[in-house]
């Protein structure tokens, strides 16, 4: 029998990293001492001896006092350069491609600055092949695409990669936020306060041809409290600021909810304006939720519900796509990342 070999936590936690460093999880310079600590959950001295480790391997290069390691991957492990292209959804995916840029760059890869957006494009299919087809790229990433888009680019040699979107069940490599057990959450937090009249605006990508899993669930609730669903919980409308507008005026216009649930932070402050301009006071007359977060919520008061999850893993696992594509390496796996519910001021009891 041979002898048990028993790692010390430095050398558990360089094994961890070296493999993170050889799947291209990392890239470009490593993370600092302070926030590898409280990823792992492990001291810093921990942390240091492990890195010293990778150092005497020749993985991490030490740059000076003040300066991330360098990363120095292997001959034959080190990814080929490539052109990504980023296609958002619109133009609120800004802050997001920007962070996937840096990124990307530190990876060794060329991003590139699309001039358009599936917003600009219709979100049709067609108009996304010919868009595609003239622009010079080696791998895309499509942020929030529909069904109809997600086939399209699981169907090309040109690899892709959807973050959110309608991508169960097709062959392309994805990630996004588990937002449907969050979602049940929400639905059922609301019913306890009282409400019975609650809708959801979102985008036609995310109701049609049919309703998500996140707004199956959301119904389900429904349905469980015996609240009978129909158009009035998840109104279909034109995704225009006009149309928009009119799909409001029509949910207030005859029996007004007393919650809504905005799929996008857009729609969220465009239906805030929208109640501030009649008198319709949050949380007093009505309650709002947001499904994802912004930058802006932290200014607001009262405090906004909204659904909150961690970008960085989704823009490691990007990364990770990446270069596995740059290694010539297969890579179609879906994941998903945890999502939670933070509730905010504009939640409230509902109004008699």
């Amino acid at each position: 029998m041979e002898s048990l070999t028993i790692l010390s936590a430095a050398e558990q936690v360089a094994v961890h990293l070296r493999g993170e460093l050889l799947r291209g999880s990392l890239s470009g310079t490593m993370p600092g001492v302070n926030p590898l600590a409280e990823e792992l959950g492990v001291n810093h001295k921990t942390v240091r001896a492990a890195l010293r480790q990778l150092e005497d391997e020749g993985l991490l290069v030490d740059q000076g006092s003040g300066l991330q390691r360098l990363i120095v991957l292997p001959r034959g492990d080190a990814p080929s350069a490539l052109r990504i292209a980023p296609l958002a959804s619109d133009s609120a995916s800004e802050n997001f491609i920007i962070e996937l840029r840096h990124l990307l760059e530190k990876a060794g890869h060329t991003p590139l600055y699309l001039e358009k957006t599936l917003q600009d494009l219709g979100m049709d299919a067609m108009r996304v092949a010919g868009f595609v087809r003239r622009t010079k790229a080696d791998a895309w990433v499509v942020i929030s695409g529909s069904r109809e888009v997600l086939e399209w680019f699981s169907e090309q040699e040109t690899p892709a990669f959807a973050l959110a979107g309608r991508r169960t069940g097709l062959p392309i490599a994805g990630i996004g936020p588990d937002k449907i057990p969050v979602t049940a959450e929400v639905t059922r937090r609301l019913i306890a306060l009282g409400h019975r009249r609650i809708s959801v605006l979102c985008r036609r990508p995310v109701r049609k041809p049919q309703p998500a899993e996140s707004l199956r669930a959301f119904l389900a609730e429904l349905q469980a409290s015996g609240i009978a669903t129909g158009e009035y919980n998840l109104p279909d409308w034109e995704e225009s600021k006009e149309g928009f507008g009119r799909a409001l005026d029509s949910l207030f216009g005859r029996t007004p909810p007393t919650a809504l649930i905005l799929d996008e932070p857009y729609l969220y402050y465009a239906t805030y304006h929208y109640l501030a301009t009649r008198g319709i006071r949050v949380p007093k007359d009505i309650s709002l939720v947001c499904t994802d977060g912004d930058p802006g919520f932290v200014w607001c008061q009262p405090s906004i519900a909204h659904f909150k999850w961690d970008q960085l893993p989704v823009l490691r696992r990007i990364v990770r796509w990446t270069n596995n594509v740059s290694r010539g390496k297969e890579d179609k796996g879906q994941t998903l990342t945890k999502a939670e519910f933070v509730e905010g001021g504009t939640v409230g009891v509902a109004p008699n």
